[in-house]
């Protein structure tokens, strides 16, 4: 939904890494349609599903034929290519070195099914997840434990069974050598994982703590072959181009370092039978294309050389599709429904850094970015401002906080900035589109960074008492589209009109990758998430334990007013107590300004080769492009016979 191909130096790992740390629960926002099916404990206090949410409803009973959105008679076959920006270097996407290839977690399956790009499933209703690995599972009403019942079915790609062995393995395998936000977040949380035979696993929780993310959290792990790592020594925190086997429907057929990727459907997957499966996983192959940048991929699109585009560069959008293949109707464009919040995307700052940790200073940098102008000259007029961290959702903070939401907020007392209670929620400051720089915004800025005591010298540039200049460094990806580099360049050169040592720095997709890691930046392009439940992942993204080192956190946000919202947001039992919580949240990030919001696209922009088909309509939650797509061979022969395809 956001601009996000602009920006093609590629996320800071791959998004499935974080392994569902975020939780879920069962409220499906705006499905409109009442649960099918109800998790009750039985009379021994135990509840006993084929899947599971928070407050215990499932929208599909136990004997559900496949999920309503799919089609169930959709042909399997066909390939599918896409395209991906930079370089990799590795298969291993677990690795906190190197550069993971696009899709490398395919491979791999968890206890709760979810989507083969890391998303939600089922699509069409969101904080529910069913039975993948395993058939069933049970747990008491308390939630300090759960027991998986696993499906004696399941085996690995090279054959061999996968057990609660394997999965107690993977468990302690991610908090061993996964990525240590992740680690110290679990280990407080999840206190034993016991395998009680070949396919049952148990979990058991810590008390004093909140129930949520934690059976979806353990049910979302992906499950490795633990014979497999014993037997080759390898580690999950480095990067290899071997890959393990795994349990899902696809896995490596080849790979050409820094070029491409293929994925091949696996005919001896053993779960095809599964109504979870039906009517999903339709491609024989999906082919992954690396170039060295966007305008690179497009060319090779135009040419063929691959079949399907998610499109994010406005420009290309509204005047690159001319092309033979439009006119001769060999290519698709269109605009999909995408019923999620948009991804909260934008200008980040370091809060490490010593010069931004003055909000005001955040504040009069905010006012160099110009929408108005930056849409209409480089969007063409084809996106919305964003302001919310979940916006257009029914918790979006708006205006000034009233009834629960300021009860909420007043009973943290000082914990709570006046300007919070008496001021409306802080919306993006509106630019005049007629020119790149706003000289009422400029002045506004100018104001705030005197008071922050950054005074003009005589050569124009700010400096403090000590005579330190407000230098800034915004490095971005050379892989990134020619419009992200113009909006950065503009963006720039504002913040110099302000009197700021600004400088924008284009850097090799590795080397950015390094930095991102690292933390090597005054500012970057970056994102957040939306939240449209409550989890302890909310911690991980936004809280103070990790922030000095956690990937998901780039700005390094560590507020004791954020920590404790996100644990009163924990500690709800219902689905308006959660909203009223998440209100609360979104109103105070947006107040602490660790983020210039940017752009929207309250829509996805595909194009593809006319040889695919989908359901219509989609799921509210997902375009789900490599789960339930299908190739029409019929349409793939005519495209040959026609000479647009090879």
């Amino acid at each position: 939904m956001t601009d996000n191909s602009l920006w093609n130096g590629g996320p800071m790992f791959d998004r499935r890494g974080a392994l569902r740390v975020m939780g879920a629960s069962a409220l499906a926002l705006g499905a409109g349609r009442l649960a099918s099916a109800a998790e009750t404990p039985a009379e021994d206090g135990i509840i006993r599903a084929h899947g599971y949410s928070y407050f215990g409803d499932l929208t599909y009973p136990a004997d559900y034929a496949h999920f309503d959105y799919v089609n169930p008679d959709a042909p399997k076959g066909g390939e599918i290519s896409l395209w991906a920006p930079g370089t990799f270097d590795s298969l291993n996407p677990y690795s906190r070195k190197g550069r993971g290839g696009r899709y490398s977690w395919i491979m791999y399956e968890s206890l709760l099914g979810d989507a083969p790009t890391g998303g939600s499933a089922p699509a069409d209703v969101y904080g529910e997840s069913y039975g993948l690995l395993a058939e069933r599972l049970e747990y008491d009403i308390g939630k300090t434990w759960v027991i998986f019942h696993m499906r004696p079915e399941a085996r690995f790609s090279d054959g061999g069974p996968v057990t609660a062995h394997d999965v107690v393995f993977s468990h302690n395998l991610l908090l061993e050598q996964g990525l240590p936000s992740y680690a110290q977040a679990v280990k407080k949380r999840v206190l034993s994982a016991e395998a009680l035979d070949d396919h049952r696993v148990r979990f058991t929780f810590a008390d004093g703590i909140s129930r949520r993310s934690l059976i979806d959290q353990v049910g979302g792990v992906p499950v490795w072959s633990k014979a497999w790592f014993e037997a080759s020594g390898a580690r999950l925190d480095e990067p290899r181009l071997e890959t393990s086997p795994g349990s899902g429907p696809y896995m490596v057929d080849s790979y050409d370092v820094n070029r491409r990727i293929v994925y091949r459907r696996n005919p001896d997957y053993w779960g095809w039978h599964l109504p979870i499966n039906r009517g999903r996983h339709n491609f024989d192959r999906i082919r992954i294309e690396y170039f060295a940048d966007d305008s690179a991929a497009f060319e090779a699109f135009k040419a063929g050389e691959y079949t399907f585009r998610a499109e994010g560069n406005s420009k290309q959008w509204a005047t690159g599709y001319d092309f033979p293949g439009i006119e001769k109707g060999w290519v698709k464009k269109e605009e999909l429904p995408d019923g999620t919040p948009p991804t909260p995307t934008g200008i980040i700052f370091n809060l490490g850094k010593k010069v931004l940790k003055d909000r005001r200073v955040r504040e009069a940098i905010s006012l160099g970015y110009n929408f108005e102008w930056t849409n209409e000259s480089l969007q063409f007029g084809l996106f919305k401002q964003r302001h919310s961290f979940v916006q257009g959702a029914p918790h979006e903070a708006q205006g000034l906080p009233e009834g629960k939401e300021r009860a909420l907020l007043e009973s943290l007392g000082d914990l709570v900035p006046d300007e919070i209670l008496t001021q409306p929620a802080v919306m993006a400051h509106t630019s005049s589109p007629k020119r790149e720089v706003d000289r009422r915004n400029l002045r506004t800025a100018s104001q705030l960074l005197d008071e922050a005591g950054w005074a003009v010298g005589d050569d124009g540039l700010r400096r403090n008492a000590r005579g330190e200049t407000l230098r800034l460094v915004f490095p971005y990806p050379s892989s990134s589209s020619a419009t992200l580099g113009a909006f950065i360049e503009v963006f720039v050169q504002n913040l110099r009109r302000m009197g700021v040592d600004a400088h924008q720095e284009k850097v090799d997709p590795a080397q950015y990758t390094l930095r991102e890691r690292e933390r090597d930046y005054d500012m970057i392009f970056d994102s957040y998430v939306a939240f449209l439940d409550t989890g302890t992942g909310l911690h991980q993204r936004y809280g103070s334990a990790e922030a000095a080192f956690s990937l998901f956190n780039p700005a390094g946000l560590a507020s004791p007013l954020v920590d404790r919202i996100i644990d009163i947001s924990l500690e709800t039992e219902t689905s308006e107590d959660r909203d009223v919580a998440l209100m609360a949240l979104d109103r105070v990030l947006r107040w602490e300004r660790f983020m210039i919001p940017v752009w929207f696209n309250d829509s996805s922009w595909v194009s593809y080769y006319d040889q695919y088909e989908y359901p219509d309509p989609l799921p509210r939650y997902s375009v789900g492009t490599l789960d339930f797509w299908w190739f029409n061979a019929e349409k793939a022969a005519r495209l040959k016979a026609e000479g647009a395809l090879r």
